[in-house]
């Protein structure tokens, strides 16, 4: 293993344990216990970019579309998410997020940052150390947007 592939390696890993920690005590935080993480993420999906078709939200969620379809399900029994008729093609359908599903990722978001905010203040950051994390933030989208 080359010199820089070892540091890869090395960052790859404190990027991993670092983030699945930050993950883990973020996910506690949420505005419906009852809501699982897949469902929250197809919320937040359909919230930022709008109306989709089952079969794209299990693609971008990288399950297949039975699984995708029971998530849909049980939003939809809470009334989270409402299906239509794709207008192009009949046969196909429109999921699209509820009145109630937007303040339900919207109260999650804020009691995430709230508390990531939270966790930020007792560790008590420089503005510089404040803006290498956001930096860092940018840097770390850029490999999950890929």
């Amino acid at each position: 293993m080359s010199a820089s592939d070892e540091s890869l390696h090395l960052t790859a890993t404190d990027l991993r344990m670092a983030t699945f920690r930050l993950a883990r005590r973020l996910r506690c935080a949420r505005a419906a216990d009852s809501m699982s993480d897949a469902q929250l993420a197809v919320l937040a999906d359909l919230r930022m970019n709008g109306r989709r078709t089952v079969s794209t939200l299990a693609e971008r969620e990288r399950v297949t579309a039975p699984s995708m379809t029971s998530t849909i399900n049980g939003l939809e029994e809470q009334c989270y998410v409402v299906r239509t008729p794709d207008e192009d093609d009949r046969r196909r359908v429109q999921v699209a997020i509820t009145a109630a599903g937007t303040e339900i990722v919207a109260e999650t978001i804020r009691r995430r940052d709230e508390l990531l905010a939270d966790m930020l203040r007792e560790v008590e950051y420089t503005e510089a150390e404040l803006t290498t994390l956001r930096e860092a933030s940018a840097l770390m989208r850029r490999v999950v947007e890929r």
